[in-house]
């Protein structure tokens, strides 16, 4: 395990470029997809899901993907050398230097591998903030097909996000780092919001 990792930790700073990371979290139908889609219409940057991600290695076939089902299934979250590997592979393979991880740091473990395997700080954390309530609503009605999309599968992915993503999200604002974003709005207002985070984030000139 340590030598893919060191492999593909070299492989990443190895590159001259510099990676700009935006983490985006917020619990499952908070509409990060929506917003990562306007994000990357708008302002140029190249969209990971650590949960896309995950779905094609799993839809792959590989004993990495049985591995990866089997864990979501008992509604276990995936050890983070797997996902960062699946996210540096992504990185270099996009010819992009920026990019919105969403999904991902799911925890404090997850938060603190990334930044020693890959030695990049994101610039800063999107936090999609929305009810339970309205998330149960929005995931219901959505019917996209998605097996885990039924009410007690959606209370124990909102259960486990709030009891891991918090402290992650808790420890960026110790930092200054998170932007609160009120996702219980409709999608236009949401997306306003986001807007003005990432318009002052780009208004940053040296002095």
């Amino acid at each position: 395990m340590g030598t893919v990792l060191d492999a593909a930790n070299k492989e990443a700073k190895g590159t001259d470029k510099k990676f700009t990371v935006v983490f985006v979290l917020g619990g499952p139908g908070s509409g990060k997809g929506t917003q990562c889609a306007n994000i990357v219409q708008n302002f140029g940057y190249t969209h990971l899901s650590a949960g896309d991600l995950l779905r094609a290695e799993i839809k792959s076939g590989s004993e990495n993907g049985t591995m990866i089902q089997n864990m979501i299934k008992e509604g276990k979250i995936v050890p983070s050398e797997v996902t960062i590997k699946l996210l540096q592979r992504a990185m270099q393979e996009s010819g992009n230097d920026k990019f919105l991880i969403d999904g991902f740091p799911r925890n404090e473990e997850n938060r603190a591998a990334f930044e020693s395997v890959t030695g990049i700080l994101p610039e800063f954390v999107l936090f999609f903030d929305c009810s339970e309530e309205e998330m149960e609503r929005r995931l219901l009605s959505r019917n996209q097909g998605r097996e885990d999309d039924n009410i007690e599968t959606i209370r124990k992915r909102f259960k486990v996000f709030m009891e891991s993503s918090l402290p992650v999200i808790e420890y960026y604002n110790t930092k200054g780092k998170v932007r609160k974003i009120d996702a219980g709005k409709p999608i236009e207002e949401v997306f306003e919001a986001v807007k003005a985070v990432f318009t002052s984030s780009n208004d940053k000139v040296p002095a």
